[in-house]
């Protein structure tokens, strides 16, 4: 064995600043490409676009029928009363989709918050297309009213047909402190 020099305690730091680069390197190269891969073979965290997709002319299945299911979260320390006007609703693939969740802000004053949106299963993600929502932008809220936010979905013809049900899921969050003092609407 080498040694690195004469001093233990030296040898000590050298060997532990190492682990430390390694464990760096290990967490920013390796863990985000694996989560991912992780998180696409179990079907969790399905991401969904945060643009409005382009609606193009297709066809109606109407010889097939896909559940969707709508689940609201709070974040940790979200007031708001946040939820879908239904829990489920089927569809057939290739229609125009229309639903509403409401939000209330029980608080005196104004708030901000951005809802951000999760599609389970994970490979249901790319065929679930939002044409409208309100998780594009920040919603504004004063204090003490509520507000309906509409929500415009499409599900794909080409999602795989042993897909039956996909589950749209929101957590919203306040945004009011990030978002530079907008006033609420």
């Amino acid at each position: 064995m080498i040694k690195v020099s004469a001093n233990p305690a030296i040898d000590t730091v050298i060997k532990l600043v190492a682990v430390a680069v390694a464990m760096f390197a290990f967490v920013f190269v390796v863990m985000v490409p694996l989560y991912d891969a992780l998180c696409d073979a179990l079907g969790i965290n399905g991401k969904t676009s945060a643009q409005a997709y382009t609606s193009v002319v297709a066809e109606v299945d109407e010889s097939r029928t896909v559940t969707i299911q709508f689940m609201a979260t709070n974040n940790e320390g979200m007031p708001w009363e946040f939820g879908p006007d239904v829990n489920a609703m089927k569809v057939h693939p290739g229609a125009v989709n229309d639903t509403v969740f409401h939000a209330r802000n029980p608080l005196s004053e104004a708030m901000v918050a951005q809802a951000v949106p999760s599609v389970s299963p994970a490979r249901a993600a790319e065929y679930f297309h939002k044409t409208e929502c309100f998780c594009f932008n920040q919603q504004p809220l004063n204090g003490d009213t509520a507000t309906e936010m509409p929500l415009q979905f499409i599900v794909d013809q080409d999602l795989p047909r042993d897909i039956r049900t996909i589950t749209l899921s929101y957590t919203i969050f306040d945004v009011t402190d990030m978002a530079g003092g907008v006033a609420a609407r």
